[in-house]
């Protein structure tokens, strides 16, 4: 099973810490974000993993190396330009030639991939989306009405929103619908698909979920560590190595 790793991201969000450290690099406990994915993905019966880099490419080279350190194989294509959360993967499409797992370089999440990728590659359709439902709190009174009366005030709601959590499971037909050198997102691509009426699966995760995408979510991810993913090499989150049933 094969797997790509987005990691070519300014981390704009996450300055100053990631003007010298790219974000996948960030120290989480005693790993780093990106070891802590290798690892997890690892655990579920990756065996090669891409990272599409961009932003010191060569940090994340030297880094990581070949990935026999974490018993995997690591193979690196770099942006001649910033070309989305989508473009990156046309570098690779001559290697990926069977369904394949694709995921932000920011996301920690105790998600079992080798499910994950036995539900996409059992479904009709070309492209799975991990979603996650998140609770917002606001902060105001919510004001149910009807005319000029108040039939309801609940104070300080909590809205609950499901959100696209950045992986994906891709199958090799996808490749037809991504311009190369272009900057595409996947929003761009599941708009396409949606458009044209070709189906996109969706794979509502329960588990633990984080993007660290600004300071503050950092800092829960060093919260996180300990309770999530301290174990991570003597096996998966539960301490075994599950593996991937790909029939």
């Amino acid at each position: 099973m094969n797997a790509v790793i987005l990691a070519g991201g300014l981390g704009k969000r996450l300055q100053p810490f990631t003007q010298v450290v790219p974000k996948p690099l960030l120290p989480v406990g005693e790993s780093s974000v990106l070891e802590i994915q290798v690892v997890s993905l690892r655990n579920h019966g990756v065996t090669d993993i891409y990272i599409a880099t961009y932003y010191r490419a060569d940090y994340i080279r030297a880094f990581l190396g070949d990935g026999s350190a974490h018993g995997v194989r690591v193979h690196y294509s770099t942006e001649p330009k910033p070309l989305g959360t989508c473009g990156p993967v046309t570098l690779l499409k001559e290697e990926l030639t069977e369904p394949f797992l694709m995921m932000n370089g920011d996301i920690l999440t105790t998600l079992d991939f080798s499910a994950l990728y036995r539900f996409a590659t059992r479904k009709d359709a070309d492209l799975t989306v991990v979603t996650k439902e998140i609770t917002t709190p606001c902060n105001f009174g919510e004001v149910t009405a009807e005319g000029e009366y108040i039939l309801e005030v609940e104070e300080k709601p909590d809205f609950r929103f499901e959100i696209v959590a950045g992986i994906y499971v891709l199958k090799p037909p996808v490749f037809e619908l991504i311009p190369e050198n272009t900057y595409y997102g996947i929003d761009n691509l599941i708009k396409d698909m949606l458009r044209r009426g070709l189906p996109v699966a969706r794979y509502l995760t329960e588990d633990y979920w984080l993007d660290i995408g600004q300071v503050d979510d950092y800092q829960v991810a060093q919260e996180a560590y300990g309770e999530h993913f301290n174990d991570l090499e003597r096996g998966n989150a539960n301490g075994e190595n599950r593996g991937a049933d790909t029939g």
